[in-house]
């Protein structure tokens, strides 16, 4: 006990500021995760984990997200057995990786599967949440005593025996807490104890810090707090989003209680994770009253120990789902992502956009080479920029763009100079920019060096360098196939408006590395019909670079 109080003293790793930045730091140096997660099943063996955590080192991640399962840690109640943790962590260190662990404990996916069976099997003392028909669920719940001690114990113990074996290596740099929590079939549990508590008055604190943070509500839970004291109904309305909260409430102080062991036992970053209420789907159709956006304030509230809000992003509209979580009570960490030959640029945009902790696609184990290369691609150029990166953010000098066929251009206006950022097939040389192939995302982390000098890191994009003045005096012309105008204008002549101010040329495009110090290592310059002749700079589909640009003005 004396050794884990020693340990717990010295944190695995912690969370800082830096300007608007919150960085990771291990061992008193800030990383982003380049992760991967698991899929369920893959470290449920020795023989799994030694099979898969060399393959993900060889795939250029430097964390893997791994599952920490209640059934193999506690299969007879009082017995614990931590082999796989071990192995996990053995075979991490042997091959420079970082762990994630995730707490598969009471809930995983809504769903009480990873529960011992003893547990399962005894819902006397470990009762079930409820439907409003009376239907008992495979998810415990969370209004029981007993449910919360039983998985109370296993989580500190496993905190305990990571503090044991991992105190000085640090190893292990973040917890994830359960896994995508939430109601299924019903809004709520109407378990006895859950409608007895939603019959009474909502927690004073809960409406005290509402009122407090009045102004940095999300907008939905803005419009239903009506900023009294009384029922549940009375406070939010009646309907299935105040079921909601009221679960939201009570599931984040559950998980309160377990993360305030964690930090006692052996401190790092903790976080939920959450599944997405998309395609429409009301309470109940979805892991409802989950670490969702609509509901962060009454997880902020709830549970305070919890530093992190996390989606798991598998829907289209990868953007808008990483915007809801960047916010500035809530550093964006994405720990679950589909795995597919978008992930890598989504990585460099999340980390240039949003300065993201880090990115993971889900079962990268799974993932055929033709995924997986996309992100061994990204993460390369992710893991060269890192000295860059650590300095560069919470300074407002980085950018992340990411474009589709719908989405093609962003415009970024930097002072006296203005970025205009589209998809490599706007330019129509590819044939798949004009055949009627579905474009893959282009995307590109973006980092002002200094006055008209930046970097840009990825694939499939192009980028146009302007004074403000000249882009408004700048006409738009179609590009054929040869890089000149589609088609003649047939002899006629328009008169153009008289051109004034600064142009801005490009001095050169050099492709190069970067140095463990952050130093530029020059490989070739990309001149000519690779930079247009001067006119942008460009990395075309598939290719991933790291792009040295230099301005003039003229």
């Amino acid at each position: 006990m004396i050794v884990l109080l020693a340990v717990s003293a010295s944190a695995q790793s912690q969370l800082r500021r830096q300007g608007t930045a919150t960085q990771l730091v291990v061992d008193g140096s800030p990383m982003v995760i380049l992760g991967g997660e698991l899929s369920n099943s893959a470290a449920t063996s020795v023989a799994d984990i030694d099979s898969v955590i060399p393959r993900m080192a060889r795939l250029g991640l430097n964390t893997v997200l791994v599952p920490a399962q209640w059934d193999l840690t506690e299969p007879v109640e009082g017995q614990f057995d931590f082999t796989l943790i071990d192995r996990t962590i053995l075979r991490a260190r042997e091959n420079r990786l970082k762990v994630v662990f995730l707490w598969f404990g009471a809930w995983k996916n809504s769903m009480s599967c990873y529960a011992s069976l003893w547990f399962k099997r005894d819902t006397r003392r470990f009762p079930r949440a409820m439907t409003r028909s009376g239907k008992p669920l495979e998810i415990a719940s969370c209004f029981s005593e007993n449910v919360f001690q039983a998985d109370h114990k296993a989580f500190q113990r496993l905190m305990e025996h990571i503090a044991e074996v991992d105190g000085r290596e640090h190893t292990v740099i973040m917890m994830q807490v359960e896994n995508e929590i939430g109601m299924l079939e019903d809004a709520r549990d109407h378990s006895p104890e859950a409608d007895r508590l939603f019959r009474g008055e909502v927690p004073k604190t809960l409406v005290d810090f509402l009122k407090k943070h009045k102004n940095e509500l999300h907008p939905q839970m803005n419009a239903k707090f009506t900023g009294k004291y009384g029922s549940w109904t009375e406070v939010f309305g009646d309907d299935l989003f105040t079921d909601e909260i009221f679960m939201a409430y009570h599931y984040a102080r559950y998980v309160e209680r377990l993360a305030q062991t964690a930090r006692r036992v052996c401190d790092m970053p903790l976080y939920v994770n959450a599944a997405m209420n998309s395609r429409g789907r009301q309470p109940g159709e979805y892991p409802s009253a989950g670490p969702l956006a609509h509901l962060k304030d009454v997880w902020h509230c709830g549970a305070p120990s919890i530093d992190l809000l996390a989606p798991d992003i598998y829907d289209t509209g990868f953007k808008g789902w990483a915007a809801q979580y960047a916010l500035p009570d809530n550093p964006l960490f994405i720990p679950e992502s589909r795995c597919c030959v978008n992930s890598g640029v989504r990585a460099l945009y999340v980390v240039g956009e949003h300065e993201a902790l880090g990115f993971s696609p889900f079962a990268i184990d799974q993932a055929p080479e033709s995924e997986t290369a996309h992100v061994t691609a990204s993460y390369g150029l992710l893991r060269q920029l890192m000295p860059i990166i650590a300095m560069q953010q919470g300074r407002g000098t980085m950018h992340g763009v990411l474009f589709d066929e719908h989405d093609k251009e962003r415009v970024i206006e930097e002072g006296d100079l203005t970025l205009t950022c589209r998809h490599n097939f706007t330019l129509p040389w590819d044939p798949r920019a004009t055949d009627g192939s579905t474009w893959p995302e282009g995307g590109a982390l973006i980092i002002r060096l200094a006055a008209d000098e930046y970097i840009v890191a990825g694939s499939g994009v192009v980028v146009v360098f302007q004074t403000p003045s000249e882009k408004r005096q700048t006409e738009q012309k179609t590009l054929g196939e040869d890089g000149f105008a589609d088609a003649g204008s047939g002899g006629k002549t328009v008169q153009q408006p008289r051109f004034t101010g600064q142009r801005v040329g490009i001095g050169y495009v050099d492709e190069v590395t970067v140095d463990t110090q952050g130093q530029l290592q020059y490989l070739r310059r990309e001149n000519g019909d690779q930079d247009h002749q001067g006119r942008h700079a460009r990395i075309s589909v598939g290719d991933y670079k790291i792009l040295h640009v230099k301005l003039y003005r003229y």
